[in-house]
């Protein structure tokens, strides 16, 4: 064989094994497209079958022609046959119990029971325990059953979806039933009141739902026109942003969600068409209302009217024969629908319903329908909110939270203030635990509504939420300037916690640090205009701090509530726009002025007596809701209350800070003075108490600098001997029996009744005390500017033993000291000064009280103050204090048993003190 040949039959054997891998590839292709093909065909049978039931799918001759043909079709035939045997088995032995048994349990009462059960009887369900979930309206069977059992079907309502409704002519008698039922269903389950039903019909002006016309006298039932369907739309759109403004703050996404009793009522809105499209404009308004609707408890019932919405809804078909589908059970169940209910039975039920809103509605409330069942329930976390009285038998709320922080009161005398405050802080109380909630109460213009709120003489019990009352705070302005330093001091805290957590809100906070104790805070500042009754610095610190707390403090949990009876005389408070937007939740009661907006609304004028306007958005006329409130003073109410609370307190939980204006501090009682000890270095010396939120002392450190003695100026031995005995009884509770000398000189007269008690409680005390008189003075100061003189040049080896030397009236003995020694030509000016210069260096520290602030002076060397590092001043104006302290201290205007304290060493500003009650000689 030729080369050449042999190349031949090799390509020709080559394309002959191409040829059977190609065959064989196509063999193999072929194969798995038949295998793809049946399974394609298998699953598009299975789809069919299980999509238009095996019945249907038995009758289709397309179908059956490819099952006769296919004998793995016919085989899968047979397999589901088997299958919904098995099926409808299972379903027959429990499905149908099952679904009961479910209804049951999510629909409790008028939303499922038989009619019989409950028809006529008004509901009592407040919403508190929650919301049926279902809602009964018929029986179904599934189609095509082996073995038919009904079961109750039933539909989501309120809060959770719509319901759409369609018809045939001959089916619409069966839609309007349908309609009825569900509505004196939901209307019966719940106190009368809490659902309002309106209507709305293209057909008819009257006639729809004859049976539930009862409930138009007691406002539960609205027609509308049906020329008109925008009204009723607008009505409905609103309530929605009058819930979105007014309920749903606090980062809520629903009424529902609020929790509690349900503060607002559902509104049900049922709308007859005709298969007629709406009007564009009404039609989308219409799924604005669906999309919205639900969250603010508003439920449309649409009956007839093709409509698309992007919201829950569940849709019921009537069919011709009287016979329904759902969407809740699918096309496969075939429903039918629960009868009318008895024509005579349905007015009778309705009417009994209307009487009981009616009783309702004309109740007086009392004080003890404010508070709940339980106390101590609710939590803060988001805001509070309670009741304060009632409109037609309806709670109105006040609501403190991150929307509406703060809020403003005004009435005039005798307007009920007092009557409200004590409503609202009641129903606060009892709503939360002192750990959720903290009340700080401060009462200007000698008020003592607070009072009842801190223990006292004859009502031992106190309120555990209050954590500082001030009463009689008529004169002491500067102590809202504290409660409002307070204030801001605890939003800065809060802040810093919550940068550390990387949150902003309290909320958030507390959710990140759920083991600290974040309580909402709630100060109430009564007649609070007083605060800025005068252009000085008071009012302008207090406008400072004011306009920092109301902008920053809603996120912190902070919020105030201010009173007044004439708000229309605040200068300071009403140039500050930015303070007054914070301030969003506005009551006003009769003939109050300027707390609503003006003049647009004036609701506050006709007002009669118990009642009170209570508005969240900034006083406008839309948020205003009229509340009567009832008697909180009388006995039995708000004590009765705070006994209770009071004996539920935590028991580790401290007694409130009292601070009365009227009252003299007691030193014992003083908690700075019961904290001092003996053997201390620098001991402290206390002068009176600051008009502070703690209740602290005005202090004075004695360490051995210069400068380190005390100046009481004023004319009232009764206020200087407060200064003197504090700071004296204070000194010796810090050292031992005998360690320190205490030197008094009563250099007045009528000075020696306190002088005489100061020694003897001394005495009592174990400590060495000697009491001299005008003739004992030059010899006290001559003998104590030596021994200074002698430790100075050292002459004498051992330091100087504490020495204190209280003086009352220096001044008195000016002319007696101005004599000179014949001998060492010194007078006793000269050594009062040597004692004031070189004294506090060795221990020795002079406590006096002089009558007149020149009358210091000429103690001192001329133009030489320096000596003197602490005073404080009693019936002085501040122009003659300039030359001991900053410019603030020209504001001073002196007041009773009050004094400016100003240490130099301390101080950038005076304060504000009340000088002790020492007690009496032990």
């Amino acid at each position: 064989m030729s080369r050449r040949d042999e190349r031949r039959r090799k390509v020709e054997g080559s394309f002959e094994e191409f040829r059977d891998a190609v065959a064989a590839a196509l063999g193999n292709a072929s194969r798995e497209l038949r295998q793809l093909v049946d399974e394609r065909a298998r699953d598009m049978f299975e789809i069919m079958l299980r999509g238009e039931g095996v019945d249907r799918a038995q009758d289709d001759p397309v179908l059956a022609k490819a099952v006769k043909k296919n004998k793995a079709l016919e085989q899968q035939l047979v397999q589901a046959l088997i299958d919904r045997v098995a099926a409808f088995r299972e379903w027959s032995e429990g499905g149908p119990d099952r679904l009961a048994a479910l209804v049951n349990a999510v629909a409790p009462g008028p939303a499922s029971w038989p009619p019989e059960a409950w028809l006529g009887t008004p509901g009592t369900a407040d919403g508190s325990e929650g919301v049926p979930e279902l809602w009964r309206i018929g029986t179904g069977v599934v189609r095509g059953a082996p073995e038919p059992r009904s079961f109750p079907v039933a539909v989501p309502l309120l809060d959770h979806s719509h319901l759409h409704v369609s018809s045939t002519p001959d089916s619409r008698q069966a839609a309007d039933a349908l309609v009825e039922n569900l509505l004196l269903r939901l209307v019966s389950h719940f106190q009368p009141g809490l659902v309002h039903v309106h209507v709305w019909d293209v057909n008819q002006l009257t006639g729809s739902l004859p049976g539930l016309y009862p409930l138009t006298r007691a406002g539960l039932l609205t027609v509308h026109d049906p020329a008109r369907p925008q009204e009723l739309l607008d009505e409905l759109s609103d309530h929605i942003r009058r819930v979105h403004t007014g309920v749903l703050v606090e980062g809520h996404q629903s009424v529902r969600s609020v929790g509690g009793r349900r503060t607002e009522p559902w509104r049900v809105a049922v709308l007859f068409g005709n298969r007629q499209v709406l009007k564009e404009e009404h039609q989308q308004q219409l799924q604005r209302v669906a999309r919205n609707g639900l969250a603010c408890g508003v439920q449309l019932i649409i009956v007839d009217i093709p409509v698309t919405v992007n919201s829950p809804i569940e849709t019921v078909t009537i069919h011709p024969d009287q016979t329904a589908t759902c969407t809740m059970t699918g096309k496969h169940v075939v429903v039918t629908l629960d009868p009318p209910f008895p024509r005579t039975a349905v007015p009778r039920a309705c009417a009994a319903i209307a009487d009981k809103r009616e009783e309702r509605r004309m109740r007086l409330s009392t004080f003890q329908d404010l508070l709940p069942e339980r106390f101590w329930q609710e939590s803060s976390a988001s805001g509070v909110v309670a009741p304060v009285g009632y409109h037609e038998g309806e709670p109105v709320h006040v609501a403190l939270g991150d929307t509406s922080p703060h809020a403003l009161i005004g009435g005039p005398s005798g307007s009920g203030k007092t009557n409200f405050l004590y409503a609202m802080l009641g129903s606060l109380a009892a709503r939360y635990h002192p750990d959720e909630l903290e009340l700080y109460l401060l009462d200007f213009k000698e008020g003592v509504s607070f009072a009842q709120f801190a223990p006292g003489r004859k009502d031992p019990t106190w309120l555990p939420h209050a954590r500082l009352v001030g009463v009689n705070v008529n004169t002491d302005r500067e102590f809202g300037v504290a409660l409002l330093k307070f204030l801001a001091d605890e939003m800065r805290r809060r802040a810093d916690a919550a940068k550390r957590h990387e949150v902003t809100k309290l909320e958030q906070l507390r959710e990140e640090d759920p083991d600290g104790r974040w309580p909402r805070i709630v100060a109430v500042i009564d007649e609070f205009q007083y605060l800025f009754g005068e252009r000085d610095g008071v009012t302008a610190q207090a406008t400072q701090l004011l306009e920092d707390v109301a902008r920053r403090g809603r996120s912190q949990g902070i919020h105030l509530v201010l009173s007044s009876q004439d708000v229309s005389g605040i200068e300071g408070f009403w140039g500050k726009s930015a303070i007054f937007e914070q301030f969003t939740v506005r009551i006003a009661l009769p003939k109050a002025r300027r707390v609503l907006a003006e003049p647009q609304n004036d609701a506050a004028v006709e007002l009669p007596r118990w009642h009170a306007v209570v508005n969240h958005e900034s006083g406008v006329r839309p948020g205003n809701e009229v509340a009567r409130i009832p008697d909180t003073t009388s006995k039995g109410t708000f004590d009765a209350l705070q006994a209770e609370l009071h004996r539920r307190r935590p028991p580790d939980l401290a007694e409130p800070i009292l601070f009365d204006g009227s009252k003299v501090p007691s030193l014992q009682s003083l908690p700075d003075f019961q904290s001092l000890r003996t053997g201390e270095a620098n001991p402290t010396v206390l002068l009176g108490q600051v008009i502070d939120v703690a209740g602290s002392a005005a202090k004075v450190r004695f360490p051995r600098t210069p400068g380190r003695n005390i100046a009481v100026i004023g004319s009232l031995p009764e206020d200087a001997a407060g200064v003197l005995g504090g700071a004296a009884l204070s000194l010796a509770r810090q050292r031992e029996p005998g360690e320190a000398q205490f030197s008094l000189a009563c250099l007045a007269e009528d000075a020696w009744p306190y002088a005489e008690k100061l020694y003897k409680q001394l005495q009592n005390a174990g400590h060495s005390a000697e009491l001299f008189g005008l003739e004992g003075i030059r010899a006290l100061l001559d003998g104590t500017a030596a021994r200074l003189t002698a430790s100075v040049t050292g002459e004498t080896g051992a330091p100087l033993p504490p020495h204190y030397l209280v003086v009352y009236a220096v001044d008195a003995a000016h002319t007696l000291l101005e004599n000179k020694d014949p001998t060492t030509r010194t007078s006793g000016v000269d050594s009062l000064r040597a004692v004031l210069k070189h004294g506090p260096e060795n221990r020795t520290h002079l406590l006096g009280w002089w009558r007149g602030v020149q009358r210091l002076k000429n103690s001192l060397p001329p133009g030489q103050y320096d000596d003197i590092g602490a005073w404080l001043a009693f019936d002085v104006q501040g122009k003659e204090l300039i030359s001991f302290g900053p410019e603030q201290v020209m504001s001073w205007s002196p007041r009773p048993h009050r004094c400016l304290f100003f240490d130099r060493f301390e101080h950038s500003r005076p304060q504000v003190v009340i000088p002790f009650d020492t007690g009496e000689e032990s």
